[in-house]
């Protein structure tokens, strides 16, 4: 489970086997004390790989910037470039995704809005069943 920021919007494509695959990267923030006690800021980026019908919901409803929370299994891969060199990449292989709002409540504590885009798709469907 991750939660951060898309520092990427989201790019769609598709594998040689016709299969949907979509791309993006996330941000985390981590805050530490200095040993001066001072706020040391210091953020990650991870990648995210969505496939087929998942990978379509991602790319039409994430953009860069935006909240999430996101489930998924670490994924080891490797490949070599152009020029024979082998590369080594660890990504995360989203199975589930949530858009996060943060608001300001009326007390003026931070309130976190989670949207499923799971479950506004299957809402989408069911109203076009029911049409």
């Amino acid at each position: 489970m991750l939660i951060g920021h898309l520092a990427t919007d989201v790019e769609l494509k598709q594998t040689k086997n016709g299969h949907q695959v979509a791309n993006f990267s996330i941000a985390t923030n981590q805050f530490y004390k200095n040993e001066d006690g001072s706020k040391r800021e210091v953020v990650d980026f991870h990648r995210v790989i969505s496939w087929d019908g998942f990978a379509e919901v991602c790319h039409q409803y994430l953009k860069k910037g935006m909240a999430v929370y996101i489930e998924g299994k670490l994924m080891n891969r490797s490949y070599e470039d152009k020029a024979g060199i082998k590369h080594y990449r660890t990504e995360i292989c989203a199975e589930d995704l949530k858009i996060l709002s943060w608001k300001k409540s009326k007390s003026g504590q931070d309130e976190i809005e989670v949207n499923a885009i799971a479950e506004q798709e299957e809402e989408k469907e069911r109203e076009l069943v029911e049409a």
